[in-house]
């Protein structure tokens, strides 16, 4: 049976497949042309997570009762989003699995947290997607070095209990708005005064890297100015505190609901446009 990290694996992915990547979504679902043979070989003998989510997912049913109370169960329609694949093949979607279980094998402290998938599909997307075929054939190796790495830097947000640190979420979203307060009073009171606290908005772009706020093109072109930078995080800062400036006007005039939405929700600003309000701030 799986058990509660496979099914955490399963629920992200699918998030990321349905939600964060369009329009170029479909790449997850496609087959990868250099699969795990080990793994995809029936005489193996292992099975593979498509196959608990093909029995625990895909043919699950609902429940009801008709108007004489009888119980029944109805199956339901397969999505075209999930439909299998032939034996001998594997989704890439599978691939970015297989990285993040293995990540969390090697960092038994730490573990499998909510959003690594986030972070992982950018990276394994633009290896998998490259036109040089060879840099597709080593894609999962390569994405799986550039997560780890990645991970070793960031990876204190993702230990609860160091979100109190120094080096802690927390004190990564008290700077942003530290810096918002220097960088536009009026504003910062504004979200004082209705009490829309970071942890609404800012916990998520700065665990992220704001990679659920955007299309995967312009979170490409984000990634690409944030580590090419010295100071990658610093520089994240000033991304967020200008993400909340371009908007300011519309925040000094709406109430907490309207604000909320707002920030959880960010409206389509040029990628470009903010990464200069950034380099901005930072002069």
């Amino acid at each position: 049976m799986p058990n509660l990290e496979s099914k955490c694996y399963v629920n992200e992915l699918f998030v990321l497949l349905c939600r964060r990547l369009l329009p170029d979504i479909a790449l997850f679902q496609r087959p990868t042309q250099y699969p795990c043979n080990a793994i995809i070989n029936a005489e193996s003998g292992v099975e593979t997570l498509r196959k608990r989510v093909e029995y625990t997912v895909l043919n699950s049913g609902d429940v009801g009762k008709n108007w004489l109370g009888i119980t029944n169960i109805k199956s339901r329609t397969l999505p075209d989003e999930y439909q299998t694949l032939p034996e001998g093949q594997e989704a890439h979607w599978e691939v970015a699995e297989r990285i993040l279980f293995i990540y969390t094998k090697l960092n038994p402290g730490q573990g499998y947290v909510q959003g690594m998938n986030e972070i992982i599909g950018p990276i394994y997307y633009l290896f998998a997607a490259d036109s040089d075929k060879q840099v597709q054939e080593f894609a999962e190796p390569d994405a799986f070095f550039c997560f780890t790495n990645l991970m070793s830097e960031i990876r204190d947000t993702f230990i609860k209990s160091l979100d109190d640190s120094p080096c802690g979420i927390n004190a990564t979203m008290s700077n942003l708005m530290t810096m918002l307060r220097e960088k536009d009073a009026r504003l910062w009171s504004k979200l004082q005064q209705q009490d829309l606290k970071p942890q609404f908005f800012g916990f998520r772009w700065l665990t992220l890297l704001l990679s659920q706020e955007f299309p995967l093109p312009d979170v490409i072109r984000l990634w690409d100015a944030l580590f090419s930078d010295e100071k990658r995080f610093d520089f994240l800062i000033y991304v967020c505190c200008a993400m909340i400036i371009l908007v300011r006007d519309e925040l000094l005039a709406g109430d907490f609901p309207h604000n909320m939405k707002l920030l959880q929700n960010y409206p389509t600003i040029d990628i470009n446009l903010i990464l200069g309000k950034a380099s901005d701030l930072r002069r």
